[in-house]
């Protein structure tokens, strides 16, 4: 008799509940597509700003470590083979060039200084200098709501490097 008293309060609830959440859905339809409309959008700008940002930082790691495997390259004193010119090899200053487009892989370089303390901008330097690499390049956004409050849609950023040569031979400093 116990058991059959619990089925009925359960049986008794459950008809007596349904019709009431039907009217309660019927009459707040419209607010919750208000309420999800609203926290979408912050949702997805949310997002979508997390996705910019990760997109500048890979693109700034990505130039700066461009312009550090050039720096390497450039405290050598070694010359890129010329590949118009079989034989013949390229100047230090295209050499880094090369080094620095081609390790910059997906990211667009706007323009590349190369400078050292004794020769000045466009030099490389001789033996024992200080020389400097930088690169400044255009990021655009993903995002054209975040892409707004940058001029162009782009992000602007500088890297360089700055290293001393090595002793190399002054028969390569051209």
């Amino acid at each position: 008799m116990h058991n059959s008293l619990n089925f009925r309060v359960t049986k008794r609830i459950c008809r007596t509940g349904l019709p009431v959440l039907l009217r309660r859905n019927q009459s707040c339809r419209g607010q919750a597509l208000v309420e999800f409309t609203l926290v979408a959008m912050f949702f997805f700008l949310l997002a979508f700003a997390a996705i910019d940002f990760s997109w500048l930082l890979f693109n700034q790691m990505s130039m700066q470590d461009a312009v550090r495997s050039a720096a390497r390259y450039a405290t050598t004193g070694n010359h890129l083979p010329n590949p118009a010119q079989p034989g013949t090899n390229l100047s230090r200053v295209a050499s880094i060039d090369q080094i620095l487009t081609q390790a910059a892989v997906g990211t667009h370089i706007d323009s590349i200084v190369i400078s050292s303390v004794a020769g000045g901008v466009g030099s490389a330097g001789g033996p024992g200098d200080t020389v400097t690499v930088k690169a400044v390049c255009d990021v655009p956004l993903l995002t054209t709501a975040l892409g707004s409050f940058f001029s162009g849609n782009k992000f602007n950023f500088t890297v360089s490097a700055t290293f001393n040569n090595e002793q190399f031979p002054a028969a390569m400093t051209p």
